[in-house]
């Protein structure tokens, strides 16, 4: 991950090796259990709880209703007392909601319990975005997110697959469908893994007893003083970063890209199933797993490759907008192509535009945050843009429904793409 060259090479290669592959299990867990219902739709949730392709995005959707009411509270929650207890508190509480919906009778218990799973994991992705400003000097981290949130593609990609054949094959074990069991089998582990983070994070490099003196010594001091320019430079305070136009602006940037990554993930599965009768075509549910996967796939080598890319260059704007503008070109048309090989391979460029946007935008906020005023901010951001996971399927599904074909709702997402790409190209560094 980092050549061990020197004091600083070596400190932050054991810092990466320790918590990025433990944050991205945990964030692998986390978007899994986020994005599940996904899978369960077409294969066979909908037929029993009646959902239409509005409620079935509603409820898919309403999640991050939730997620906003107490996101800024709890990433401060974490700022105060610590990330290892904070982060083991929403684990806990996400996975017992989680493995309840084992159980989901109907429409509205389904809804009840999407919204509350986004009020138990509140602040749990901007808080390991604030954690990791906490480990690592601002030059490295775009590859640091990257690394971390590829949790994200790889969790739809094996998660595509596992999901579907936990369906397929667990359908009837323990007298459950097999959408049940998939929730049951994909729930428990956030419930495991609450108990070892509880256990194994460090709060502060101060506390790190893995790292020796000199390498505590040295990235403490990194941090202190790259904090210490922070506040010199443009002094940010906790309501100045809920309220400044900047802190909205980079909101309403995220929530384009987070627009075109919900619709792929909660819908994705639905366009491939379609493709049976748009082209003719059969797959069994292993089989579109697998084809979901495929984007992801290719774009977790993109969000490595390009988070490297922004930090070797140092700039951040068009590494945004860039592979924002370019996904939102291509989303909307794959629907139009004649076979499923080409409208996969103008999805593969959407979920690879808005992968490669992701790392480096969340490299921004800490350019200029740091302390309170980074935790209020980076979960207003998050918290704001992610209106976006609640407007992303329910918009789509009801699309789907106005207009029998999921092309609207694809148009709808490129267009969000794209001005949230422009959006990035009109940012200033300081104002």
């Amino acid at each position: 991950m980092f050549e061990a060259t020197d004091v600083s090479r070596t400190t932050l290669r054991k810092v990466g090796l320790r918590l990025v592959p433990f944050l991205g299990l945990l964030y692998f867990v986390n978007y899994l259990d986020r994005v599940n219902i996904g899978f369960a739709g077409p294969s066979g949730m909908k037929h029993d709880l009646a959902l239409s392709e509005t409620v079935f995005g509603f409820a898919s959707g309403i999640f991050f209703l939730g997620y906003l009411v107490l996101e800024v509270p709890s990433n401060l929650a974490l700022h105060r007392f610590g990330a290892r207890r904070w982060m083991a508190r929403i684990m806990l509480s996400w996975g017992v909601i989680a493995t309840a919906m084992v159980f989901v009778p109907n429409a509205t218990a389904l809804i009840v319990l999407r919204f509350l799973l986004g009020v138990a994991e509140a602040g749990f992705f901007p808080g390991i975005l604030l954690y990791l400003t906490y480990w690592f000097p601002q030059r490295y981290r775009a590859r640091i997110v990257a690394m971390f949130m590829v949790a994200v593609p790889i969790s739809t990609a094996v998660g595509s697959t596992l999901s579907s054949l936990v369906i397929q094959y667990g359908d009837g074990l323990v007298g459950l469908s097999g959408w049940r069991f998939m929730f049951l089998v994909e729930g428990v582990p956030a419930l495991l893994l609450a108990v070892l983070t509880w256990f194994y994070p460090t709060d502060r490099p101060e506390q790190a007893r893995w790292l020796n003196a000199s390498e505590r010594e040295w990235l403490a001091t990194e941090l202190a003083r790259e904090e210490a320019e922070l506040a010199a430079a443009e002094h940010w305070t906790l309501r100045r970063a809920l309220t400044h136009p900047r802190i909205l602006g980079l909101a309403a940037i995220y929530g384009g890209i987070a627009y075109g990554l919900y619709a792929l993930g909660f819908f994705l599965p639905t366009i491939v199933a379609g493709f049976q009768q748009q082209y003719g075509t059969h797959y069994s549910v292993v089989q579109r797993g697998l084809i979901t996967a495929v984007p992801y796939v290719i774009g977790a080598v993109a969000m490595v490759w390009w988070g490297r890319h922004g930090d070797r260059t140092g700039e951040r704007r068009w590494h945004v907008a860039l592979p924002s503008i370019i996904g939102g070109l291509a989303i909307p048309i794959a629907l139009y192509l004649g076979n499923p090989f080409a409208a996969m391979t103008a999805v593969t460029v959407c979920a690879v535009g808005v992968l490669a946007a992701l790392p480096t935008f969340w490299a921004l906020p800490s350019t200029f945050l740091s302390g309170a005023a980074a935790a209020g901010g980076i979960a207003l951001i998050n918290s704001l843009g992610n209106i976006s996971g609640f407007a992303a399927p329910y918009i789509t599904g009801w699309l789907r429904d106005l207009t029998g074909t999921q092309r609207a709702g694809l148009w709808v997402v490129g267009v969000y793409m794209v001005l949230a790409g422009v959006g990035a190209l009109a940012l200033r560094r300081r104002e």
